[in-house]
């Protein structure tokens, strides 16, 4: 796909011969807004209201505590549906807490199961909630060593002192991508775990947790797999190791036998001893919901199409706007997830420009006006009409406009 004299109409045709086009009526979007931030929040399934909807009236309102019954076991079924996104089998993922207090989870279970090292690899430009994770982590143990590094020079960091690496699958400024199984290799070589953040994977680029031997990994189901703001999100523990970590935030529903009320903690089998408390039956019910949208569909199929975007995005701006912007994220689709980031020095005011013309993406500070491609209900001709917008907004000098320019606290 390029976008050199590329046409409205061909991206027209190119939405009629898409395979996924069938997958944007399960949504809803506005009439006339271009949405390019399903990176930071997904789009509403439609299946969504009725579900809740039904479970708040008949499971909550009618059925009251006897609700518990099926609710119980929500985490795991939930999670079952997720571990085909990720590569992962049955048994291998719980839908539960927020990402940072999950990760927070698997940091304590992997440093416990690796006694004598105390050194966990991690970039300086990880995701701050994970980084800030690290650090809590590292004040409450007192012994542990958080060892920042280049994207680069992971592999050549790695030593027996490390207890496990601590990565972002997908950068989450520049959409820029690690060889998953190489780095999960390299760890392995010297008796290390590893650890995945895959918020910027699951449901837009193709993850196989089995195969590139990941040991640990999570990820939240609010972007590309639309569960809403606040969406729970996700652990994944490998089948081998399940029974060898233990959950450093232990509580009642991870226990072998909750409802024996014993005073003695004994964990669950399986990935179930990751869950702490009671989990959060609405959003559950939501993210459940959310993910009927996938029925039918292979992440194979939406890695194609997201690549298609991205790459014809990438083409278009630089053709028409090659002097305005500098493209930051990897030009090759290969190393590159589901999002093109652009850099300019009034990257803030551009966004805010874009939106109000119904091109919706983000602001990453710097300098980074980011785009997200969600091929579940992006078309082809929202691409086109995106740089048409994006043009516009440049060649106007919209953007320097004093409305534009005034920061918001959300970006």
């Amino acid at each position: 796909m390029t976008g050199a004299g590329i046409t409205r109409e061909r991206c027209e045709e190119l939405d009629r011969e898409d395979p996924l086009r069938h997958v944007r009526e399960r949504f809803f979007v506005p009439d006339g807004l271009v949405y390019l931030d399903g990176n930071s929040l997904g789009a509403l399934a439609k299946a969504v209201g009725p579900a809740v909807a039904e479970m708040i009236s008949a499971e909550w309102g009618a059925g009251l505590s006897g609700g518990w019954d099926r609710w119980f076991y929500a985490p795991e079924r939930v999670g079952d549906r997720i571990a085909p996104l990720i590569g992962a089998g049955a048994g291998e993922v719980v839908a539960i807490d927020t990402t940072t207090v999950a990760l927070t989870k698997l940091l304590g279970a992997a440093l416990a199961a690796r006694p004598g090292r105390r050194v966990v690899v991690t970039t300086a430009t990880n995701f701050p909630t994970d980084l800030y994770a690290l650090a809590g982590v590292a004040r409450l143990l007192g012994d542990v060593e958080v060892r920042m590094v280049d994207a680069g020079a992971v592999a050549d960091s790695l030593d027996e002192t490390v207890a496990a690496t601590c990565l972002t699958h997908v950068d989450f400024r520049t959409g820029a991508m690690f060889d998953m199984a190489a780095v999960t290799a390299a760890a392995h070589d010297v008796g290390a775990l590893a650890i995945w953040d895959l918020c910027h994977s699951v449901g837009a680029v193709v993850v196989d947790c089995e195969q590139d031997g990941v040991d640990l990994a999570v990820g939240c189901c609010y972007k590309y797999l639309n569960g809403g703001p606040g969406a729970p999100a996700f652990v994944y523990v490998r089948r081998s190791l399940q029974e060898l970590l233990e959950n450093p935030l232990p509580g009642w529903l991870g226990h072998e036998a909750p409802f024996d009320f014993t005073t003695g903690y004994r964990p669950a089998g399986g990935v179930r001893r990751f869950v702490t408390s009671t989990p959060p039956i609405i959003a559950l019910a939501a993210l459940d919901a959310a993910l009927d949208a996938w029925a039918g569909v292979t992440v194979g199929a939406v890695r194609a199409k997201s690549v298609a975007m991205t790459e014809l995005f990438i083409a278009t701006v630089t053709e028409r706007l090659g002097a305005e912007f500098e493209v930051a994220s990897p030009r090759d689709p290969a190393r590159r997830g589901s999002q093109v980031s652009l850099r300019h020095e009034q990257g803030y005011s551009i966004v805010q420009a874009l939106i109000a013309r119904g091109v919706v993406g983000d602001f990453r500070a710097p300098d980074l006006c980011r785009f997200g491609f969600t091929p579940l209900y992006l078309r082809y001709v929202d691409v086109f009409d995106a740089v048409e917008q994006l043009v516009a907004v440049i060649e106007s000098e919209e953007h320097t406009e004093e409305r534009f320019r005034a920061r918001r606290p959300v970006t």
